[in-house]
């Protein structure tokens, strides 16, 4: 309870500095979410470190201690969601071909962009919102190659288990699902090596929340079910009425953009750890083609290690 007040107090504190800049062309937001997170990146991590300094668990284990632990110690816990903690601020200098793995990324709080009405004006801020998924989403099992680019860290995601089911709610009780996610990861750093301070970040692809098997309430789906609902024909002849129900009908699997920004503040060379935090932001589910999605933003922490 602690830790989930502080980490509350730290979001709010900060969550004015992921207010996202006006975009010119709203039909271009399901695409894209670079320009919005590129620009507040940096001020975001600093609100993501304070959120790491501030509120650290008691019960953050590091890695060799995890592996210590039986099944029955780790069940019911909450353990199996939670990231290693590394320790020390040593400099680990990868070479070409070295993979980090065992990449772990737990995301401590989530904002939910909506439109404030205040003094006659609206404006586009992030909204503190509460999960509601149990613990199972956090991403872990993550691998992928390094190399190098002007002397720099690229990071390229390649397998693990790396997207979760995750479910928000808002305030007024409106909940917001989205697929949590870092598939096809392509990170950029700031630097040779992995030292307290370095920065690295870029896109990733976002998957449907749903696939084309799932159907909904009147059995309509992507590649199976019905292609119009039953029960109002008259509606969908094609000719007249067909607009309102257009979307609902032809069901879509949308691929979107999100965007990340990595900072490192632990290092351990001994282990090849290493530890930091992160933030996030992508689109929510579309469900199938028929919403206007929702900008979700996400803090947390992450850990790999260089092999």
């Amino acid at each position: 309870m602690k830790f989930a007040a502080a980490a509350t107090l730290a979001f709010a504190a900060s969550a004015s500095a992921f207010a996202p800049a006006p975009s010119a062309n709203q039909n271009t937001a399901l695409f894209s979410l670079k320009d919005d997170l590129a620009n507040a990146g940096k001020v975001a991590l600093a609100g993501a470190a304070a959120l790491s300094i501030m509120a650290q668990p008691a019960q953050a284990l590091t890695k060799s201690e995890i592996n210590e632990l039986t099944y029955l110690q780790v069940k019911g816990t909450g353990l199996a969601n939670r990231c290693p903690e590394v320790v020390g601020e040593d400099t680990i200098s990868p070479k070409n071909g070295q993979k980090l793995v065992d990449m772990c990324i737990e995301p401590k709080a989530w904002a939910v962009e909506e439109e404030i009405g205040k003094a006659g004006k609206t404006e586009k801020k992030f909204v503190n919102s509460k999960v509601m998924t149990r613990q199972t989403y956090t991403l872990d099992g993550i691998e992928g190659v390094l190399s190098s680019e002007g002397g720099n860290i690229v990071f390229k995601e390649k397998e693990g288990i790396d997207y979760a089911a995750t479910t928000v709610q808002l305030p007024g009780g409106e909940r917001v699902p989205f697929l949590f996610t870092v598939k096809d990861l392509v990170a950029k750093g700031n630097g040779g090596s992995f030292k307290p301070g370095f920065q690295m970040g870029g896109d990733f692809s976002v998957p449907s929340y749903r696939t084309g098997l799932f159907l909904d309430p009147k059995g309509r789906g992507g590649t199976t079910g019905y292609d119009m609902a039953v029960a109002l024909p008259g509606l969908q002849s094609g000719e007249e009425g067909d607009d309102d129900l257009f979307k609902e009908n032809n069901k879509t699997f949308d691929v979107t953009t999100g965007r990340i920004e990595m900072e490192v503040n632990k290092v351990n060379a001994d282990e090849q750890e290493i530890g930091g935090v992160f933030v996030a932001t992508q689109l929510g589910d579309t469900d199938m083609g028929s919403k206007v999605p929702k900008k979700i933003l996400t803090k947390g922490i992450f850990y790999a290690r260089v092999d």
